[in-house]
């Protein structure tokens, strides 16, 4: 059961948080840095994203109809049925974390390569990654604002800020991907660096001003324990869902792959910068469920993948899928954003 080593890196950001909080004008230029790297994030993603595959990619609407509704749709309604956990496992900002959790976008890189892994039905999930990520721009910051409302600090600014910082650089991106797009697949390998170092200026920021404002004081280990079973619990409904749903909705073997790991995962880079964005001060609070949350589906899914990879492959789609799969793998990974 992999750990992820960039994993490794965020809490190490976090605990450089925590020993040497960046405060006053450090503070300031911090936020101004964060700032910048979102947005040229967002940009990034943008110049990534082929509108052609997408457009392609909408030829198999049936299955990212079924990826968005249980991104979009069922985690969020499981996330506010955790409410009646409150107080008892946990406080209410950890749920604040973990309904914001439910609201993010699907991954993609990871999907991908778990997909694969298990001979699922690749390009289904390339294009199922890359289509929740889009939607998540606009649709996240709204059931943030309709879900969470005051409470997570939330307001027409908040709203206008997303745009701006985030809906504004992915088209501008998308809008100068034919002069750029050739550099950007070029240099994907150190462009990916930069995409990694901004999130972890982003959690360094965030984590910073959690720790200026003292709110680490009301999460204990009794609380990270309830929260870990809480999102356990959350990945299995999800995974069982995904699988036994696709099944009654008829789906093929290597759709219903596609399914499970788009369909029951979120993306820690998207969702960071969102919720720097949304939270402010109190986004290391909102990002901590998250980042558990990560973790556990990356464990919890390479054990899945590789017991698929043993499954019997029907005659009919064995020795086809698995080769188209593989080459249209290699034609639209480089394109897709990272939503590790």
């Amino acid at each position: 059961m992999p750990v992820d080593p960039y994993i490794l890196l965020l809490l190490g950001t976090v605990g450089l948080a925590a020993l040497v909080p960046a405060r006053g004008t450090s503070a300031d230029v911090a936020s101004g840095a964060s700032t910048a790297a979102i947005a040229f994030l967002f940009f990034l993603y943008g110049a990534r994203l082929s509108t052609r595959e997408a457009l392609d990619g909408l030829k198999h609407w049936r299955l990212h109809v079924t990826v968005l509704a249980c991104t979009f749709v069922i985690f969020p309604l499981l996330g506010l049925a955790a409410r009646g956990l409150v107080p008892v496992f946990l406080t209410d900002p950890l749920y604040q974390g973990l309904l914001f959790l439910t609201l993010v976008p699907s991954t993609i890189q990871s999907s991908i390569a778990f997909t694969s892994m298990a001979r699922g039905n690749v390009p289904a999930a390339i294009c199922a990654g890359s289509f929740s990520s889009l939607v998540g721009i606009v649709i996240t910051p709204l059931l943030a604002a309709a879900l969470l409302g005051s409470s997570g600090g939330f307001s027409a600014d908040s709203l206008l800020e997303i745009v701006l910082q985030l809906l504004v650089p992915f088209v501008a991106g998308q809008l100068t991907r034919r002069w750029i797009g050739g550099f950007i697949t070029r240099h994907k390998k150190v462009l990916g660096l930069v995409d990694r170092g901004s999130i972890l200026l982003v959690v360094y920021t965030a984590f910073s001003e959690g720790m200026v404002q003292g709110i680490w004081h009301q999460v204990s280990p009794l609380r990270l324990g309830g929260l870990l079973i809480v999102e356990g619990v959350l990945l299995a409904l999800m995974l069982a869902l995904t699988w036994y749903g696709s099944k009654a909705l008829r789906f093929g073997r290597e759709d219903r792959i596609a399914i499970q790991f788009a369909g029951s995962k979120k993306s820690l880079a998207s969702g960071l910068p969102m919720a720097s964005v949304l939270f402010g001060a109190h986004a290391s609070l909102a990002v901590l469920p998250l980042m558990l949350f990560h973790q556990m589906q990356l464990m919890v899914c390479a054990v899945i993948a590789k017991r698929r990879s043993h499954d019997p492959v029907p005659e009919e789609t064995a020795g086809v899928s698995a080769p188209e799969s593989a080459a249209a793998s290699r034609t639209s990974v480089g394109t897709a954003p990272h939503s590790g």
